[in-house]
């Protein structure tokens, strides 16, 4: 299980290069489709991914990323009213076929997953997008990375007992802690190219923490998901890290937060 797990991981972050690096509209179709994915696997928790609630949010997604292709943000609330008008004329008119959180589930997730993502071709789009998009990364895996180890040497306090018993308040703290001097460390390397940043080192440490907390946020709230539906994976469709959620997860949250990081602190 290791090597299948090491293996993808090297797969995903070579993936993530080439993909990321490139931008464009080549990322920016990537978005879209791992939005989707990540949006059916949801769905088919709450066994909706082939009903008509389900179609809507697919339909909603595409509309949505649209909308971004052609810098039309401006029209995302009224998007989001339609949608949500649609699903609940689906729910009074088909009822009592469907129930209020598949409903719930329909139009929320939209927002968690699509939305949600699609801040990692916004954030590469930005200007200095080409250096500041890793901070997504780092602020995310690097968050795993340190949380594991500071919960490993010095975990003594659970951070959520009952959700996630391994977690502590240690390992938390070193997550973001160590988010922060990754991304200090990623400035002092590529901020000098970063000529729309005012001050790169303190903007990636501060950003980076900042999605470090959120991350941690966000992969708990994916794991509270699966737990209350009693799965332990959304899927399978990457080899010992389950479904696009599952290794998505804390990307979600730190997408967006490096996104409004970033633009309030350069």
């Amino acid at each position: 299980m290791f090597g299948k797990r090491l293996a993808s991981g090297i797969i995903l972050v070579i993936f993530a290069i080439l993909i990321v690096g490139k931008g464009g509209w080549f990322l920016y179709l990537t978005a879209g489709l791992i939005s989707l994915t990540g949006l059916f696997e949801l769905y088919r928790v709450m066994k909706i991914e082939k009903s008509l609630l389900g179609m809507v949010g697919y339909l909603t997604t595409v509309a949505y990323y649209g909308l971004i292709w052609y810098d039309g943000q401006l029209y995302v609330t009224l998007m989001a009213i339609a949608a949500l008008m649609v699903l609940m004329g689906i729910y009074v008119f088909r009822f009592p076929r469907y129930k209020t959180e598949e409903v719930t589930v329909a139009f929320f997730g939209v927002f968690y997953v699509a939305v949600m993502l699609s801040y990692l071709y916004q954030v590469r789009a930005m200007a200095d997008g080409l250096y500041l998009v890793w901070l997504i990364f780092i602020s995310s895996w690097g968050c795993d990375t340190c949380a594991y180890c500071a919960g490993m040497l010095a975990g003594k306090h659970k951070l959520t007992p009952v959700l996630s018993p391994k977690k502590t308040i240690e390992g938390a703290v070193g997550g973001v802690i160590g988010a922060a001097v990754l991304g200090l460390v990623y400035a002092s390397l590529f901020g000098e190219k970063m000529t729309q940043v005012a001050d790169p080192k303190l903007a990636c440490a501060l950003a980076c923490a900042i999605a470090a907390v959120i991350s941690q946020v966000g992969d708990l709230a994916a794991s509270a998901i699966k737990r209350n539906h009693g799965i332990k994976d959304y899927g399978h469709l990457i080899p010992g890290h389950g479904g696009i959620l599952d290794r998505f997860d804390s990307v979600l949250f730190t997408a967006p937060a490096i996104y409004f990081a970033v633009t309030f602190l350069r």
